[in-house]
């Protein structure tokens, strides 16, 4: 197949799907992995797509170095598989009894649903779904923070809820964010980050949930830097420079099987 003619199909099967591997890509187009690499470099440089380290999603938005979020809804659709499997790792990390404050996200609801399985968590969240999913389980404590409602993750935010976050403390905090790279996590929201580094704050340890797709973007508010980090759970390994860092920051890298 012609290079002009995989550009093509390469541009419809993201059109179809939003977001693909290199696997995928190969599978499909029935090309060697490093054949789709190397176009994927090529139409990144075009602005045809957003290549990633193991695969590429659609440009939607063109390749600025300050990136915005997709809506709640369709973050939620958005390497559904990915988070469950991240959810299942992390689980691992929280013993029944513990106590965790959880901030709103796609992949924290999936950690919210693997958590039920556990006996007697004290969790603290701002986001009613959350609440209500972990609240499944009798055993569990759940505090529900307050504050001015964000329509669009469905979650608590503000002053209000900052000043809530404070009465507590808790063995862990769970995040998920909107980006990571070799220096910080961050976030798109002003508000979201505001309320994560409250959490921070009041927690003795820091768990963050990222899939693959929130490697070395660029985030606008900065939640923390990766010193401040005790656990990164992902779903594939980071590339060297980022892995590099997170090693020198001392953070335990668990990639979810």
């Amino acid at each position: 197949m012609q290079p002009s003619k995989r550009y093509e199909e390469i541009s419809r099967l993201l059109d179809h799907s939003g977001e693909m591997t290199v696997e995928d890509f190969a599978d499909r187009l029935g090309v060697s992995r490093e054949t789709v690499r190397r176009d994927l470099t090529r139409l990144d440089a075009m602005g045809k797509l957003r290549k990633f380290h193991g695969g590429a999603r659609i440009a939607s938005r063109g390749n600025a170095a300050i990136e915005a979020e997709d809506p709640f809804t369709q973050r939620m659709a958005q390497n559904a598989d990915a988070k469950k499997k991240i959810a299942s790792a992390a689980r691992r990390l929280v013993a029944s009894g513990d106590s965790l404050f959880i901030d709103t996200g796609s992949t924290t609801v999936a950690m919210a649903e693997a958590l039920v399985a556990l006996h007697g968590l004290v969790v603290i969240t701002n986001a009613p779904r959350i609440a209500a999913i972990v609240a499944g389980n009798p055993s569990h404590k759940v505090f529900l923070i307050g504050g001015a409602y964000g329509v669009d993750a469905g979650e608590s935010l503000g002053p209000l809820a900052l000043e809530q976050i404070a009465k507590f403390r808790a063995r862990h905090v769970i995040l998920t964010v909107g980006s990571i790279d070799a220096t910080s996590i961050m976030d798109f929201d002003l508000q979201e980050a505001e309320v994560a580094k409250a959490m921070i704050e009041r927690s003795d340890r820091i768990t963050v949930l990222v899939d693959h797709s929130k490697f070395n973007r660029r985030g606008v508010f900065e939640v923390a830097p990766l010193s401040a980090i005790d656990s990164l759970v992902t779903d594939n390994q980071p590339d060297a420079a980022l892995v590099e860092a997170l090693t020198a920051a001392g953070i335990e890298l668990i990639i979810a099987e």
